[in-house]
């Protein structure tokens, strides 16, 4: 075998193919680790947004879309009353009544900007059925006094400064200033690009009476008994689904977006992975005299395989690592706006490990055919070879 001081000298002997070797790694890595984040964070965002326990009652035809639902105002007493077995703390029921919408609001009376947002029409109870919303800054909003909360990604779903959204500021929707009274947090789920309002504020501010749907969490009862209720109870014209299901329609109605992002990735990669062949062709081709000499010398094609394997790896790694840490710098936990809201950005020990693999096989598949290419001559001719 040949020493491994011979792979990592010979990095040296040319600094432009090695930068090219390294920059190449380095671009390919870094859109795998972009693309990988990207499914992950938005995977991540729907997954959380649902608890286990948790069922929604939406009306008959409008299981894909909750905005769509429209049920009776008092909808949620009726399965407060009816359904045994609902989570209670102090006598008050997990019975959520909520109103889901997007609507244009702007900044201020005289701002040009219409900026489509997500509101959430909601009563105290929101926040036993929802734990993973934490008020973070401020205070719950209080009904009749034109208040609302945001969640920590609502300046990037409206693309608008976080300083726009502080406390004290106001925006604008239905002829109203609404003042922000709190900040919440709900990491890694879609109510963070979410802003709440109280519930009945929003309904005379869009002139409905109804409201979207009902969330109950379960203690003791199980999903059929909210199921059967739905069922029996044929004037309310509503069907209850699991939250966990509702949100994994949602992860599958985008899946074609996250195909597009991988099929987007896998073009540049392999444009990046041509790229990388022809380096190394170019390398390899200057050094086929090294190679037939290497044999002359005793050193079998497997032993000079392996170590122009092990070269190609240290260029390759060096890139991969370099991406790595700008990609964790950089990318993770940025927030990316789309049609739910806004997630953030994942770059999990999965997504990481993924893009060092992808590094690793950019070594070996890069390497192989021109090394395939200068070592299948025989000794002689490449001894000739200029």
């Amino acid at each position: 075998m040949l020493p491994f001081e011979y792979a990592v000298r010979n990095l040296g002997r040319s600094p432009l193919r090695l930068f090219a070797s390294v920059l190449g790694s380095a671009l390919v890595v870094g859109l795998v680790l972009a693309a990988s984040g990207f499914v992950r964070g938005m995977e991540r965002s729907l997954s959380v947004s649902a608890s286990p326990d948790n069922v929604i009652l939406i009306r008959v035809g409008s299981e894909e879309s909750i905005e769509r639902s429209q049920l009776a105002a008092g909808s949620s007493t009726m399965v407060a009353g009816s359904v045994a077995g609902i989570r209670e703390r102090l006598g008050v029921p997990y019975v959520s009544p909520e109103i889901h919408m997007a609507l244009v609001v702007k900044t201020g009376p005289e701002d040009p900007r219409e900026l489509d947002a997500i509101l959430r029409g909601v009563t105290p109870t929101a926040f036993l059925v929802h734990p993973q919303v934490q008020i973070v800054a401020g205070r719950a909003p209080r009904p009749g006094e034109y208040e609302l909360v945001v969640g920590q990604l609502v300046a990037t779903r409206l693309g608008l400064a976080p300083q726009e959204l502080e406390l004290g500021r106001t925006l604008w929707f239905d002829q109203h200033a609404w003042t922000i009274v709190g900040r919440f947090q709900a990491p890694h789920t879609v109510m963070d690009a979410e802003i709440w309002v109280p519930l009945t504020d929003l309904q005379i501010a869009t002139k409905r009476d109804s409201i979207s749907c009902v969330v109950v969490t379960l203690d003791t009862a199980e999903f059929e008994d909210v199921a059967i209720f739905a069922a029996q109870r044929l004037d309310l014209e509503m069907t209850a689904i699991r939250e966990s299901d509702y949100y994994g329609s949602l992860l599958k109605f985008y899946g074609p977006v996250r195909a597009m992002v991988w099929a987007t990735a896998l073009l540049i990669g392999l444009g990046g992975l041509f790229g990388g062949l022809n380096t190394m062709y170019a390398a390899f081709a200057a050094r086929v005299r090294e190679l037939g000499t290497l044999q002359t010398l005793g050193y079998s094609r497997q032993a000079i395989a392996v170590s122009f394997l092990q070269e190609s790896l240290l260029a390759t790694a060096t890139g991969a690592l370099l991406a790595t840490f700008l990609a964790l710098a950089t990318l993770d936990g940025v927030a990316v706006r789309f049609s739910m809201g806004a997630f953030a950005l994942l770059l999990d020990g999965p997504v990481v490990l993924g893009g060092l693999v992808a590094g690793a096989m950019l070594a070996i598949i890069g390497v192989l055919p021109p090394l395939w290419r200068c070592l299948r001559l025989p000794i002689v001719e490449a001894l000739r070879t200029a």
